[in-house]
């Protein structure tokens, strides 16, 4: 009778969980799935029509320039952001003073709203009466004001807002691996004659390897799916410039912005969304794919 009340128990403290999970879920990934052969809008009467939305979808330059777009701004954030906070997680793991205040600072933009950092990043940038291009010019650094979210500098400028947004969650997992790392290996670097940089690369680097592994697939996938910054900042534009996958698939399902489709596309949007998904997983289990062979050698 025990056993039997402590499973009922365990299963009402699921219940809540495996309820939304199969509502928002798997429901909705199942309803998608089926009008991916579908001409639907939203509304009316759905027309079968096989394979024709994977068809367009693979002449759709506009969703390959998504892809491009993507790849850019995945690449660029990777780049930058891992080797930084790696970097910031090796000097705040040290002694120093007011590393905790330091640590709660840089972790600070990732509990913030994304449609917050946007408008802040966006009021920065703002090509005519931006913060930054007033302090440029207040200073004689330019000569008239850049245009941040043009076509030229969109890009750099939601890689650099990105960045921004990352670099606190990534330093705190770096710490975390850091703190698992014996002193006395570095203390017995230290007696053999190591420097700073032997003991980082000849120790620390090895010594975070999987911890390391699990970050970088953890940036990927979140770099490759990152939208809703870029959606409040330029919508996509100009011009596409700043154009990513999962923002081309939100326009299809939500044809709110200036960027958008004119109609409602659901049939189309879901083929999309499969194809982008797909993508991303390829992506991920090559990353893995190299990964282990990286770590057999």
């Amino acid at each position: 009778m025990r056993k039997r009340n402590s499973l009922f128990n365990s299963y009402v403290f699921i219940f809540p969980s495996l309820f939304l999970t199969l509502a928002l879920g798997i429901y909705p990934l199942i309803w998608a799935l089926r009008y991916m052969f579908y001409d639907y809008q939203g509304y009316g009467e759905a027309k079968f029509i096989g394979i024709d939305n994977f068809t367009r979808l693979f002449r759709d330059t506009e969703f390959w320039h998504s892809v491009y777009n993507t790849l850019i701004y995945a690449g660029g954030k990777l780049i930058i952001v891992l080797p930084l906070s790696l970097i910031l997680a090796v000097i705040l793991n040290k002694g120093i003073k007011g590393k905790v205040l330091l640590r709660a600072v840089y972790f600070m933009p990732t509990i913030i709203s994304t449609s917050v950092m946007a408008i802040v990043f966006f009021t920065i940038f703002n090509s005519y009466n931006g913060i930054l291009n007033q302090f440029l010019l207040k200073y004689g650094i330019i000569s008239k004001s850049i245009d941040w979210l043009g076509p030229d500098y969109a890009m750099i400028t939601v890689i650099i807002m990105a960045i921004w947004g990352a670099i606190g969650n990534y330093m705190l997992l770096f710490i975390a691996g850091l703190q698992g790392i014996p002193d006395d290996l570095y203390e017995s670097a230290s007696i053999d004659g190591a420097n700073v940089f032997h003991k980082f690369w000849y120790i620390t680097i090895p010594m975070l390897g999987p911890v390391l592994q699990m970050i970088v697939m953890l940036a990927i996938i979140n770099s490759l799916k990152g939208y809703e910054s870029i959606m409040v900042m330029t919508e996509g534009g100009p011009f596409g410039k700043t154009d990513v996958m999962y923002l081309y698939v939100y326009k299809l399902f939500f044809p709110v912005s200036a960027t958008s489709p004119t109609v409602q596309q659901i049939g189309y949007g879901s083929a999309a969304g499969f194809v982008t998904a797909l993508i991303v997983g390829l992506i991920t289990i090559f990353y893995f794919a190299m990964s282990k062979r990286l770590n057999q050698d």
